[in-house]
């Protein structure tokens, strides 16, 4: 299935038709580097890069190694002048040596990569931090892997071993295409993937242990969302963007979700007692009847909630709430932190490690919650 970018630059005219804007063509794949150096978010806005150029224990050059909040490890491999089929094979061949690289390697391999390169950060503990919010050694480093091969165009040969891949072979791989524009002097790059990366990913797994889902949810609060109102009024957030979003879905009645805000520790555990819904939408109980929270609370209590406007009211980008039950909630100067615990940036996640099983059974042990709680 080949990929066609355009894009057209609309006039305030409307009498005249949309005027499409130049192709002009990447001269060289490989001067995307440069500017995935300078923004990453050209790839993902959710990654942080790690190694340029990275040297294999067979003596290859990865192009680039980025990670994600969870800790998985993406393998970046651009086309350059490669076969489409070859692009593919490399990015296979070197995430058989990911595979095998242990928290250390990946920690010198930053360490390299921040060293030549002057990055902000010399440590990517510190980078992990500034750019996710938690701490590294609260997600399971290289637990999982994806790779990622950047082209302007890949034959349809190569398309169906990708889409072969990710359905038959759990393997995640995903292709990403670029095109460049022109408009009166100023460049423009344009990018589409291959695969939807909203989609739930078949991750690639690790040789390591996990632990079979024990059935309890575990949801991140932001510190920049004010936990005292959902406390009070029962509910747990996320929104801004789908990503952050999209998994409160994940939540139905009756399941039980322990809540963390990053850097500061867990807070609370609730039952869940309905679904997923826009925040502006959010009902609350009260004296006189359900009332919308926002005719409750003030844009300056809870700003998110506010966030959207009439030109702007796309649902991706809403604040989303799910409305729940406290079984235990505590003020965050009371949150119960520790080294060892469960952490993660996604809003609602189902942990399989075992540090989740024992981060549950601590905060169980810490707050006097039993099973017959629920």
């Amino acid at each position: 299935m080949a990929i066609e970018q355009g894009i057209w630059k609309l006039t305030r005219n409307t009498d005249e038709p949309p005027q499409r804007l130049r192709p002009t063509g990447l001269t060289d794949e490989g001067q995307l580097e440069e500017q995935i150096m300078q923004d990453v978010s050209i790839l993902n806005r959710d990654w942080l890069l790690i190694g340029r150029q990275v040297r294999t224990g067979f003596d290859k050059l990865i192009d680039l190694l980025a990670i994600d909040a969870n800790g998985t490890v993406i393998v970046i491999e651009l086309k350059r002048d490669k076969t489409p089929r070859d692009v593919v094979a490399q990015a296979i061949d070197y995430a058989s040596w990911i595979v095998t690289q242990a928290d250390y390697q990946l920690i010198e391999i930053y360490q390299a990569f921040a060293e030549r390169y002057q990055r902000p950060h010399t440590s990517l503990e510190d980078a992990f931090e500034a750019k996710f919010g938690i701490t590294l050694d609260s997600v399971a480093l290289n637990e999982n892997h994806q790779l990622v091969v950047v082209a302007t165009q890949l034959d349809a040969s190569s398309e169906r071993i990708i889409n072969y891949l990710n359905e038959h072979a759990q393997l995640s791989i995903n292709a990403m295409f670029f095109a460049a524009f022109e408009d009166q002097g100023n460049h423009y790059l344009s990018r589409a993937w291959m695969i939807d990366p909203d989609e739930p990913p078949q991750s690639t797994t690790r040789k390591t242990r996990k632990e079979p889902w024990n059935g309890e949810f575990y949801a991140s609060f932001g510190d920049d969302r004010p936990w005292e109102l959902a406390r009070r009024y029962g509910f747990i957030a996320g929104g801004g963007a789908a990503w952050y979003s999209k998994t409160l879905a994940m939540l139905s009645e009756g399941d039980r979700v322990w809540v963390n805000i990053p850097k500061t520790g867990y807070v609370g555990v609730a039952e869940v007692i309905g679904e997923r819904c826009r925040a502006d939408e959010f009902m609350v109980p009260t004296e006189q009847g359900s009332t919308l929270l926002s005719s409750l609370i003030s844009a300056a209590e809870y700003p998110h909630l506010y966030q959207l406007t009439d030109e702007t009211s796309d649902d991706a980008a809403a604040e989303y709430l799910v409305p729940v039950r406290w079984i235990a909630s505590f003020p965050a100067s009371q949150a119960f932190s520790e080294v060892g615990l469960f952490g993660n940036q996604n809003t609602v996640c189902k942990p399989t490690t075992p540090k989740w099983e024992h981060t549950v059974a601590r905060l169980k042990q810490a707050w006097k919650i039993s099973d017959s709680s629920r």
